[in-house]
C-alpha cells in the first residue's frame, strides 16, 4: 500500500512538473531563439536607428543579457529575434510568451508588479512637459483649460489625470498610440503640451526636424525608475538579468554606456541630449536596487 502510494505521488509530481510553464532560460534553450522587444521611439532607451534596427540604451543592456544567456544554456548559436511593442501591448505580450524580455522604457511600479517582474532599476524620470517654444505653459499650473495629450498605457496619464483631478484644473487629457504621435500633436498645435517622462521628451525634441522649435518645461511630478522588464515567477532569469545589470554598474561599464546615450551625440540627428546622471540614478549604481515607485 506504501509503495502505491508513493508511486501515485511521484506520478502526480511528473504530471504537474511535464504541464509546467517552463522558465525563459528553459524556453529559449529548447528554442533556440530569445525574443526581445523593443520601443520604436523611446529615444535614447529604445528606438529604431538610421538603419531601421532596434538600437539604444536599454537595447545595448539587453544584449549584455543575451550574452550571458547564450552562456547559462549553452547555446553559442542563439538567434536573437526582435519584436517591436507598444505601451499598451507590452505587458500581454511578455506575459503570454510571444516576447521574452523587455528592452525599452518601463517604469517599474507596485501595480506592475503584480503582473510581470523587473530588473535592477536603470533610470529615473519624472513626468514633465514637452510644448512649443514659446508657449504660455511654463508649468502644471499652467494648464488650466487646455488641452494635454499623453501616451496611451503609460504611468503618465494616471499621474496627469491624478493631479489635474487635484489642482482642479480641468485640463482636456487626450491618448495617442505612441511618443512620437503624442509630440505631433504639440507640434501641430493641436495640443498645448505632451506630458511624459522627462529623458524621453529631451529624445523626441533631439530627433524632431526643429529641435529649437521644442521646449521642455515645469518641475517633475514625481520621480520613478526604470527596469528591463520580464516574467514574474522565473527567479533563474531574474538573477542572471540582475547579475548582468549589476555587473555592469560594478565594473564601471554602465556608466561609460550612460555617456554614450545621454552625454554624447547620439542618431538619428548626431545630438547631445546633455542629461546628467540623476542623484537617484548614481545612488543606486551602489545600491543596486530593484524596488518599485509606489
Amino acid at each position: 500500500m506504501k509503495h502505491s502510494a508513493a508511486a501515485l505521488t511521484l506520478a502526480a509530481l511528473t504530471c504537474l512538473c511535464a504541464h509546467a510553464e517552463p522558465g525563459t532560460l528553459n524556453k529559449v534553450k529548447a528554442s533556440g531563439t530569445i525574443t526581445l522587444a523593443y520601443r520604436e521611439s523611446s529615444i535614447p532607451f529604445s528606438y529604431l536607428g538610421e538603419d531601421a534596427r532596434p538600437t539604444g540604451f536599454g537595447w545595448e543592456i539587453c544584449a549584455k543579457v543575451v550574452e550571458q544567456v547564450k552562456k547559462a544554456t549553452g547555446r553559442a548559436d542563439l538567434k536573437v529575434a526582435a519584436q517591436a511593442v507598444t505601451s499598451q501591448n507590452r505587458i500581454p505580450l511578455l506575459t503570454n510568451g510571444t516576447i521574452d524580455i523587455e528592452c525599452g522604457s518601463t517604469t517599474n511600479n507596485s501595480a506592475r508588479n503584480k503582473q510581470v517582474a523587473f530588473s535592477i532599476n536603470y533610470f529615473y524620470t519624472g513626468t514633465r512637459l514637452l510644448v512649443k517654444a514659446g508657449s504660455p505653459v511654463q508649468g502644471f499650473a499652467d494648464l488650466k483649460g487646455r488641452k494635454v495629450v499623453s501616451t496611451s498605457g503609460t504611468t503618465n496619464v494616471q499621474v496627469l489625470r491624478r493631479f489635474n483631478v487635484e489642482r482642479d484644473l480641468g485640463f482636456e487629457l487626450l491618448g495617442a498610440k505612441d511618443h512620437a504621435e503624442s509630440a505631433l500633436l504639440v507640434q501641430q498645435g493641436r495640443a498645448d503640451a505632451f506630458g511624459m517622462d522627462d529623458i524621453l521628451l529631451f529624445g523626441l525634441r533631439a530627433s524632431a526636424q526643429d529641435p529649437a522649435s521644442l521646449a521642455i518645461v515645469g518641475e517633475a511630478l514625481q520621480v520613478e525608475p526604470y527596469a528591463i522588464m520580464l516574467r514574474k515567477d522565473d527567479p533563474a532569469f531574474k538573477k542572471l538579468v540582475d547579475d548582468t545589470v549589476g555587473g555592469l554598474m560594478k565594473s564601471g561599464e554602465f556608466e561609460a554606456l550612460y555617456k554614450k546615450w545621454f552625454q554624447s551625440p547620439i542618431a538619428p540627428r548626431g545630438i547631445n541630449l546633455n542629461a546628467p546622471m540623476s542623484p537617484e540614478l548614481r545612488d543606486n549604481l551602489k545600491q543596486l536596487s530593484d524596488k518599485p515607485a509606489v
